[in-house]
């Protein structure tokens, strides 16, 4: 399209847009002839301007697209220049890259021979580096979890440079190095054997930190304090046990404690390092296994304490009125502080009285001293018959809790069922403990009542006897 027919074409349309509103404006104004004359010379003049204003456009636009053509060649030009040079560099870099290659390919060939050469010049020593490497790993692996590598931390340094080296790195291990190995193995073994008390920074149950001075039994425990230290292998931190052994391991470590290196002492040695003793710590005390009885087992308790002490108080009165008549019987005149000196001051107010009279009356005063000999018997022998029967209620209670959580969860986790056997067994336990003493104590104080009544009773016949010979005498 050239550049007329462009004009002629916006003349076009700015004559089409304007008619509309030249017509309207015709119509409001109402004066159709004298308006259309000056509209007419308007326009006119107007088109003219138009013209003139589209021909400049054209021409300054006509400049525009060719200033950007000539930059569009000039810039073609130069990112032609660019693309050559590009492609040059190109070139370049791929004959560096291919030399490179070759290089490297000739590098790899080159050390792939002299490591051949390298394990040819070796020949037995491989098998040698071999061993060293499989003893510094198996002995290494040993270290990590031994109670000698607190006071030596640094030990492994000389093992893993030994291993690196035997692997098959550059540099063969020394002399020195392979000595070292065998001395870190006899230091190993020669330390398993001493007790050693060094300074070490320990952790406390409560998550602080302090220094003791740490006992070190061979590679076997660890004691400070009179308590049990555990060492932690991956963090290397020696922590106190949450909870300590039974009170005759922790007196031993008391001992060992105090104990020169001169004398000997008796100690507990854990020879699994740690595996036994974590297993006598999580073995329940005396006051945890009273608590898995529960309700029955307190009962049971309280039983066997109400027993306890009406047998301490059975002992020491029956033996009090013992001593008493013993002295009564040894005495002539009677005391009424006894059982037996009450017997015969009937006896002295009675002496006039007939035989059968007599024995009425000293058998009546043997009568009013068995009650107080013989109380709280029944209640002692009570508690001994019903010890057993509360500790089968509670076998029957925790079976039932057994079988309770066997049905809700089933045989999966013996956890689950160990509360209800515990109790079982507990309250079983501590009935029996309670019956068995309490039933020897009965048989024992009431023996001692019984002896009582059998002296006051042949006491009694003793006098009964003086009495009637003395009456068949007078007769």
């Amino acid at each position: 399209m050239n550049t007329k027919s462009i004009i002629f074409s916006l003349l076009a349309l700015l004559l089409i847009s304007m008619a509309p509103v030249a017509y309207a404006q015709d119509e409001a104004n109402g004066d159709a002839v004298t308006q259309e004359n000056q509209d007419q010379g308007s326009e006119a003049a107007d088109l003219d301007a138009l013209l003139d204003m589209v021909q400049q456009g054209v021409f300054a636009e006509t400049e525009e697209h060719r200033q950007r053509e000539a930059e569009f060649l000039a810039n073609r030009d130069r990112q032609a220049q660019l693309l050559r040079q590009a492609r040059r560099t190109k070139a370049d870099e791929e004959n560096i890259s291919e030399r490179l290659e070759r290089t490297f390919q000739n590098n790899e060939d080159e050390i792939a021979n002299l490591q051949q050469r390298l394990q040819d010049r070796l020949g037995s020593l491989n098998e040698l580096f071999g061993v060293l490497q499989q003893v510094a790993g198996d002995a290494r692996g040993i270290f990590e979890g031994s109670l000698i590598s607190i006071q030596f931390p640094d030990r492994n340094v000389v093992l893993d440079t030994l291993i690196e080296k035997a692997a098959g790195g550059t540099d063969l291990p020394s002399i020195a190095e392979i000595e070292g190995l065998w001395f870190e193995l006899q230091r190993e073994m020669t330390e398993s054997g001493k007790i050693v008390k060094f300074p070490h920074t320990v952790w406390t149950f409560d998550g602080n930190t302090q220094t003791v001075d740490l006992i070190r039994v061979g590679d076997f425990n660890l004691i400070a304090n009179g308590k049990y230290y555990n060492y932690l292998a991956g963090t290397g931190r020696v922590s106190e046990l949450v909870r300590q052994p039974a009170g005759r391991f922790t007196d031993t470590a008391e001992d060992l404690g105090e104990t020169s290196s001169d004398n000997f002492t008796t100690f507990g040695i854990d020879p699994s390092r740690g595996q036994l003793l974590s297993l006598l710590v999580l073995a329940p005390s005396m006051r945890e296994r009273i608590e898995q009885g529960r309700e029955v087992g307190y009962l049971i308790i309280l039983m066997g304490f109400v027993g306890l002490g009406f047998v301490i108080e059975r002992i020491v009165y029956l033996s009090l009125v013992t001593r008493r008549i013993k002295k009564q019987i040894r005495a002539g005149a009677a005391n009424i502080n006894n059982p037996l000196g009450r017997v015969l001051r009937v006896y002295e107010e009675n002496k006039s009285v007939d035989v059968e009279t007599l024995e009425l009356k000293l058998d009546e005063a043997i009568l009013k001293e068995t009650p107080a000999l013989e109380r709280f018997l029944t209640i002692i022998k009570i508690i001994s018959a019903v010890a057993p029967l509360f500790g089968l209620l509670g076998t029957v209670t925790g079976m039932i809790a057994t079988f309770q959580a066997i049905t809700l969860f089933g045989t999966g986790d013996p956890k689950l069922m160990a509360d209800g056997i515990s109790q079982a067994l507990v309250t079983t336990v501590l009935g029996l403990v309670v019956a068995i003493p309490t039933l020897l104590m009965h048989s024992f104080v009431a023996g001692m009542s019984k002896r009582i009544i059998h002296i006051l009773e042949e006491q009694s016949a003793g006098i009964i006897a003086v009495h009637a010979e003395k009456a068949a005498a007078n007769v």
